[in-house]
């Protein structure tokens, strides 16, 4: 998890301490879900914490020229650290209410119209994003602090200050036998390219992580605010370029040197893990023990509308949003569930399994293509999902569609949460997946032939 040439200003020794006497233990909490709601725990009114919601900039700038794009993605980072750090104050008690969003709002103005003055250098100035500096504090229910006393995994808790700040809430999970089946799938039409295609690139073994995000935050170090797992491409950080992730080796079977990563899954039990005090980790609010997969399963599959075709070299894809908290749940695509119920899919809710079952995350990235583009200035509009019956949209045309699943062992009723942006509170709706393909030309058109042809191949 090293750094290198990190950009930011790290927080003082004082407000880390502070932060981190939050954010740090309240993990053998029991899960009592499938009664819960945001409102009503157990009978009672759930207290309720304070986070800060900003509009996404991100999402609003759908073009910008080749000569501005190291001036706004770096824009973008800075306005992602001003959100981080004015919700750690808010966390640690040193500034509240309009005092601490009237100063968010002259840096975000400050940094807007920077982005919008280099964009404006090259071509139209987006306006729009001019009216997006101001911030509001959005209300969610608060994590549970254990009680003190009782005996179990409560008592044993209580006993060690298990008092979780920043998520998640309890009623953040949901009993998954309480989840009524809802998975529908489109039906084959005649022309429908049905075989499949995977890549064994293992569970990293080999330790791969860093709080970076190349395609959202390129050159910067700790643009995710959050730890990713990776497997596939060995050396993908936030100083990647096309030719170093074509140089670079692979944990893929088959030679597929694609980027395939996420935000790590981790038990909130209150023990310090590597990156406890590291940026990313224990400094963004992310805090307890990194869970490895037991599976990561990645099969490109095809249409049940037409034949696919091959997918770009470096073609860029996000599915899912980790900002869906504040941001809304348009782009939220993860889904939580169980083994033995994955006829049972959550979005926003994290799944109790029952004895015997692992928690499982799936996601299903868009597989419709604009024919042009990797990449888009929102990394969203190159590409697109299919309509419910699997036809992508005109001017777009299928490629294949990457699903990926991963599962976890984690013991019944244990508390866990997804790393996030630290004001994005560690909501299950924030999770996401990232993928950038660097499979060969050659390897790429084997995988779209198997799919095309109806063949199961790796």
């Amino acid at each position: 998890m090293s750094q290198k040439g990190h950009k930011r200003p790290r927080l003082s020794n004082k407000l880390l301490a502070v932060v981190s006497a939050l954010v740090l233990g309240g993990g053998g909490v029991a899960i009592v879900a499938g009664n819960a709601s945001a409102g009503q725990e157990g009978g009672r009114s759930a207290q309720l914490t304070a986070t800060i919601d900003c509009p996404d900039v991100g999402e609003k700038i759908t073009a910008v020229p080749e000569q501005a794009k190291a001036e706004v993605d770096e824009g973008l980072a800075k306005l992602d650290d001003q959100v981080a750090d004015a919700y750690r104050r808010l966390a640690a008690g040193e500034a509240k209410g309009d005092a601490l969003l009237g100063e968010l709002k002259e840096q975000r103005d400050k940094t807007i119209n920077g982005m919008a003055d280099a964009i404006g250098r090259s071509g139209q100035p987006p306006a729009e994003i001019k009216q997006l500096s101001g911030c509001a504090m959005k209300k969610a229910p608060a994590a549970d602090d254990v009680q003190a006393g009782g005996g179990g995994e409560q008592g044993a808790a209580a006993k060690n200050g298990a008092g979780q700040k920043g998520g998640p809430a309890r009623s953040d999970f949901v009993n998954i036998t309480k989840i009524k089946p809802n998975v529908r799938t489109p039906a084959n039409a005649g022309n429908a390219s049905k075989g499949s295609f995977s890549s064994q690139c293992g569970r990293n073994e080999n330790g791969h992580f860093n709080p970076d995000n190349v395609i959202v935050a390129p050159g910067v170090s700790n643009g995710a605010h959050h730890m990713h797992d990776y497997v596939g491409n060995k050396t993908t950080d936030a100083f990647s370029t096309n030719d170093s992730l074509a140089a670079s080796g692979t944990t893929c079977g088959n030679g597929d040197q694609s980027s395939y990563y996420w935000p790590v899954l981790r038990l909130r039990d209150g023990k310090a893990e590597k990156d406890a005090k590291a940026p990313g980790g224990g400094q963004d609010a992310n805090v307890g023990t990194i869970l490895q997969p037991k599976q990561v399963s990645i099969t490109f599959k095809g249409s049940p509308a037409d034949k696919v075709t091959a997918m770009p070299r470096f073609l860029r894809i996000i599915t899912g949003d980790a900002k869906a908290f504040t941001n809304g749940n348009a782009n939220a695509n993860a889904s939580w569930s169980c083994t033995g119920f994955e006829n049972r899919q959550l979005k926003d809710k994290y799944p109790v399994c029952p004895k015997g079952s692992d928690v499982v995350r799936s996601f299903t990235f868009q597989s419709c293509w604009d024919g042009k583009n990797v990449d888009s200035a929102n990394h969203r509009t190159h590409v697109a999902f299919p309509d419910k019956n699997g036809r992508c949209q005109k001017g777009f045309k299928a490629i294949p569609q990457l699903v990926m699943r991963l599962t976890y062992g984690v013991a019944p009723g244990a508390r866990f949460a997804v790393d996030s942006f630290p004001e994005q509170l560690h909501k299950p709706v924030t999770d996401h997946d990232d993928f950038i393909n660097v499979m060969s030309n050659g390897l790429m058109n084997k995988a779209v032939s198997c799919i095309n042809d109806g063949r199961t191949c790796r």
